[in-house]
């Protein structure tokens, strides 16, 4: 599937932004930083997103809906947790913001009333069941300040798994 223009700058840009937040962090991250990562203008960025608040939840929210589709098509839930326990622990981002910017990773795990939160949970029921559903999540939201190894990856997703009713 071929992308159009725009659709092809928006995905530049989140992309180049969360090379930069792998770099310096979510806070220290700017625009003009961001746009030369994706190779688009400051213009192109502010055409895509108002600001920078935007911009992070759309990231943010197409990197959920993008581990929901790994999982989803994953061909087992011990693959669907693997898959995305090896990406969460390796997701280069989101290291770099444990040790740059606390607060926002303590907002982030922390389980509220914000719209991210129902496509988060909405996308663990589909795949692992409402009875299951936060279980996995309370694993996988552990992983976020304490990563594991792609061996403990398996060791656990294969144990939780085998858990799963």
């Amino acid at each position: 599937m071929t992308l159009a223009p725009a659709q092809r700058s928006r995905t530049a840009i989140l992309a180049g932004a969360k090379t930069v937040i792998a770099e310096v962090g979510s806070f220290e991250s700017n625009m003009v930083d961001i746009a030369a990562r994706a190779q688009v203008s400051r213009a192109t960025v502010y055409n895509h997103f108002a600001d920078k608040e935007e911009m992070m939840f759309t990231l943010l929210e197409s990197e959920i809906l993008r581990l929901a589709e790994l999982a989803a098509s994953a061909p087992s839930p011990k693959d669907a947790l693997l898959v995305l326990s090896r990406e969460i622990s390796g997701d280069k981002a989101l290291r770099k913001m444990t040790e740059t910017d606390a607060k926002d990773i303590a907002a982030f795990v922390t389980i509220g009333e914000h719209p991210l939160w129902a496509i988060v949970q909405e996308s663990l029921t589909k795949i692992f069941g409402l009875d299951n559903s936060s279980l996995v999540l309370h694993w996988l939201l552990g992983q976020v300040a304490s990563p594991l190894t792609p061996a403990e990856s398996a060791h656990q997703a294969d144990q939780i798994a085998r858990s799963l009713t």
